[in-house]
């Protein structure tokens, strides 16, 4: 009886162990109440420790109650995040928070509360969640009259097990029977789709620390005409190759054109005089008889003027401008004066 009695009324901690869930960003409140005895009579130490989660490291202190000083700069991890709730911690409360929860904060944490010849312990498992979010509502498929798609509700993020539940927001709100096994999963397959499944639909996605919402909005159509669609297609890249070849075509003609005119220019030989005319020709030859005359008498200046103006190329002649004639009396009297001397 007097040791029952004596382990009784030694130091306790009345907070039982168990296990703590928090979403991420949260604040984890550890317990950790205790009771001392008379017979504790030596300097209270309080010490939190943590296991993490890997099993990859041992123990380690995260925060220190010694001296009647608060030590809680031991685990870089959890620096400036744990705190000691109580300003008194003799009082027997030797509780934590830590701010900011974080995945690597889950693991255990043991609270060990020392005060000789009185020492006690205990665990508690931390777990860290993440909350859905950025759930996205969509359409797997063709949203046509007579297909078969999906309709599908995914979250970016969350903890599992996720729970899923779908609900009709608009029209008559009545689902289709053939839906409601499927009401509470993340894909409904739609079979044989008709007018009647078009409205809004809602997908709730929860776990054990917060939920999310999507909103989808279903409007089956008749089928498109997809051959009408195809040939449309087609023609349009058929004119587009004429249209091309067209282009093409001008361009290459034009450079053609433009080549063949600069071949034409370069191909002039400069050492080939032009042509002379005909009617200088026949000018000269005109001429070259008007001064043979001045030299003939006048009994021969009528078989010459017969014979010689016969010789001239009537071609020539024709097409030579018509040019003035001297005077007959201007040639023929010094010539005749000339011979009656003689």
């Amino acid at each position: 009886l007097f040791i029952l009695v004596y382990f009784t009324r030694s130091l306790s901690i009345t907070t039982p162990e168990q296990m703590i869930e928090k979403a991420r960003g949260e604040t984890a409140y550890l317990p950790c109440k205790f009771t001392l005895s008379p017979e504790d009579q030596g300097p209270l130490d309080i010490e939190w420790l943590i296991s993490p989660a890997d099993n990859q490291v041992v123990d380690q202190v995260i925060i220190l109650y010694s001296g009647d000083k608060m030590y809680d700069d031991y685990y870089p991890d959890l620096k400036g995040r744990v705190h000691f709730t109580s300003n008194d911690l003799k009082s027997g409360d030797a509780s934590i928070n830590v701010t900011n929860l974080q995945l690597s904060d889950i693991g255990t944490y043991q609270c060990k509360v020392k005060k000789a010849p009185g020492v006690a312990n205990k665990k508690f498992q931390l777990v860290v969640l993440v909350k859905p979010s950025g759930t996205r509502c969509y359409v797997d498929g063709s949203e046509e009259i007579g297909n078969d798609f999906k309709l599908k509700c995914e979250p970016k993020e969350g903890s599992l097990p996720l729970q899923y539940e779908w609900q009709k927001l608009s029209d008559s709100q009545k689902l289709p029977t053939s839906w409601l096994s499927e009401m509470t999963s993340s894909i409904i397959s739609v079979k044989n789709a008709s007018s009647e499944f078009s409205g809004t639909y809602s997908c709730t996605v929860k776990n054990r620390v917060g939920s999310d919402q999507c909103l989808l909005r279903l409007n089956v159509v008749p089928p498109s005409n997809k051959a009408g669609l195809i040939a449309g297609a087609i023609i349009g890249i058929l004119l587009a190759l004429v249209l091309i070849g067209l282009i093409i075509f001008c361009c290459h003609k034009k450079r053609r054109e433009e080549k063949y005119e600069k071949e034409v220019h370069h191909d002039i030989r400069e050492d080939v005089p032009p042509p002379k005319s005909r009617t200088s020709t026949a000018r000269s030859y005109i001429g070259s008889n008007h001064s043979s005359l001045g030299s003939m008498s006048p009994s021969n200046m009528e078989g010459y003027s017969k014979t010689q103006y016969n010789q001239v190329p009537s071609e020539d002649f024709e097409r030579t401008p018509q040019s003035p004639t001297l005077p007959p009396a201007k040639v023929a009297a010094p010539n005749l004066k000339n011979t009656t001397v003689v």
